[in-house]
């Protein structure tokens, strides 16, 4: 790659990582040329799609921050400690990196490298579950699919309520720890969970994939 085009490469890794942060995956990319001081066409000749900048971008951070929240929920002795510590980490990111609460969702397949985050960000959380419920902290029906889902909504409120109650999700993990403590749990649900195939189906409607 010739010079000028490296330099203009990191302008646009720059102007990515900046305006993915503050208004999540979905910033048009001529935003990010506008940005970064380049045309449109030079972006789309030195990365050729959305998803592969985002990988270029976005697929690191979004690595060290998930993988960091479900080491230290694995660390915790008490698992219950630990699962709690999860969901409001995990929910917290999502209120204060829109890039993260996109990555979270699923929403771009094409996307292989963060595709493969997301599916290791899946296996964590299912063995921080499992440990939860081994230890008998948390009901045992509760699933990975009930976790996405729980994700996927809990983005769609941290986006609604920045600007006027950006503490509102907290309210909504604290009732979601209340009802899955097996002190409190009511018995059998009325319905099953999600299948793997249904809960990505709801994510990405969820996240605004046609």
């Amino acid at each position: 790659m010739r010079a000028d085009a490296q330099r203009n490469a990191e302008k646009l890794r720059a102007a990515a990582a900046e305006l993915f942060q503050e208004r999540g995956l979905k910033v048009p990319l001529k935003e990010i040329a506008r940005r970064a001081g380049v045309s449109h066409g030079t972006l789309y000749n030195l990365f050729g799609t959305r998803e592969a900048l985002i990988d270029e971008v976005v697929a690191g951070l979004a690595a060290d921050r998930l993988g960091e929240a479900a080491e230290h929920a694995l660390s915790f002795e008490q698992a219950g400690e630990g699962f709690a510590y999860y969901i409001e980490k995990v929910c917290e990111l999502q209120a204060t990196d829109p890039a993260v609460a996109d990555v979270v969702s699923g929403r771009y397949p094409a996307a292989e490298c963060l595709m493969a985050i997301c599916g290791r960000a899946q296996d964590a959380a299912t063995r921080i579950i499992e440990r939860a419920q081994l230890a008998g902290a948390i009901r045992p029906d509760f699933t990975g699919e009930d976790l996405l889902l729980f994700f996927g909504t809990n983005a769609l409120l941290a986006r609604a309520v920045a600007d006027t109650a950006p503490d509102a999700w907290r309210r909504q993990v604290a009732f979601l720890l209340d009802g899955l403590s097996t002190e409190t749990a009511q018995g059998p649900l009325s319905a099953a969970p999600l299948t793997p195939q249904q809960m990505y189906d709801v994510m990405g409607r969820l996240a605004g994939a046609p």
